[in-house]
């Protein structure tokens, strides 16, 4: 899966779970670590553990891929899903 498709899947799922104000960022250009951000946000702390759930279960059944590094889960306030090709963040609006 390129990044590309990586990117527009995430932004698929994240819709699937309701996410509010996606953002998907091309930093190819500007950034060495990562090549694209898809920011979204959930209404609550709830919310946004169902996006990041959803976002990681559909990946790791349907493409096998596991993020290498996810913070934030506990509070929930904001989540951090890197992917490498990928960073998530999520946010809840405060």
């Amino acid at each position: 899966m390129t990044p590309e498709q990586l990117a527009e899947t995430i932004a698929a799922l994240a819709a699937d779970k309701k996410a509010a104000d996606i953002v998907e960022l091309d930093v190819r250009g500007v950034l060495g670590y990562t090549d694209f951000f898809l920011v979204c946000s959930g209404n609550t702390a709830r919310q946004t553990k169902g996006i990041h759930y959803g976002i990681h279960q559909s990946l790791k059944d349907d493409h096998g891929l596991l993020p290498r590094r996810v913070e934030g889960v506990r509070e929930a306030t904001w989540i951090l899903m890197d992917y490498l090709d990928v960073v998530v963040p999520i946010f809840t609006p405060e």
